[in-house]
């Protein structure tokens, strides 16, 4: 059986979400299911969520430029994104276990797998979590990420990003999207969010400047809803995309 291609044909076959196979993005021909699904029985059960509790929850969690901090502050330029976590018909999510990830302002990963020579910040790991509130609203401080290099195609750069994680009920029960930031010119060169195949889609994945969150002489903000349904959904991808 081949990979499972499925540049959509029609109208009514048009999805938000990315493809799983999509060559453009090289990584994706691997990735992309060879063989059907096979359903697995759940084995991780915790109807009362979130994963972790409230009560793990740490005051600095949600804040990046504090929560890694050894000798000093992390380098760059700060900024605060707040969003809503929203149902098919627009309602809030509450106490929605959020988690954030992201390169540092030079565009590196801590990771041993990120190879760019990029330096490393000591004060920085790029990880956040966070609960929404009685109105589904998160707020992250962190830093505005830097562009990277990859091997996908010849002198490809990722555009700045901060990956999205929901979880539901269960370690099972989890969605995963990506955060880009308005005008970034690297996006008409991104074969993952080119992945996505609606244009209005993709739009979705772009946050919003936002004047009334920025704060004077200290962070700009950015805002951005996450949607888990109906027409105005989110695109989610797979948990392991770069």
């Amino acid at each position: 059986m081949t990979p499972r291609e499925s540049r959509p044909t029609s109208p009514e076959h048009v999805s938000v979400h990315p493809l799983h196979l999509y060559p453009a993005y090289a990584s994706s021909v691997k990735r992309a299911p060879h063989e059907l699904l096979m359903p697995l029985p759940a084995a991780l059960r915790d109807p009362g969520g979130p994963v972790f509790g409230a009560g793990r929850l740490r005051p600095d969690d949600h804040d990046t430029t504090r929560n890694a901090r050894i000798n000093g502050e992390p380098i760059g330029e700060r900024i605060l994104v707040r969003g809503r976590l929203l149902d098919s018909s627009g309602r809030p999510i509450r106490g929605a276990l959020l988690e954030t990830w992201q390169a540092n302002a030079a565009g590196r990963y801590i990771h041993t797998g990120d190879q760019h020579t990029a330096p490393l910040d000591p004060n920085f790991t790029g990880t956040a979590r966070m609960l929404t509130d009685d109105q589904g609203e998160y707020e992250l401080l962190t830093l505005r990420p830097g562009a990277y290099p990859w091997r996908n195609h010849a002198n490809a750069w990722r555009p700045a990003h901060i990956h999205f994680s929901v979880f539901g009920r269960n370690f099972t029960q989890r969605l995963v999207t990506q955060m880009y930031f308005p005008g970034d010119p690297l996006l008409a060169y991104d074969p993952i969010y080119q992945g996505v195949p609606d244009e209005k889609g993709r739009q979705r994945l772009i946050s919003r400047f936002d004047l009334s969150l920025t704060q004077p002489h200290w962070a700009l903000g950015y805002r951005f809803d996450i949607v888990l349904g109906g027409d105005a959904q989110t695109p989610l991808e797979e948990p392991d995309h770069d």
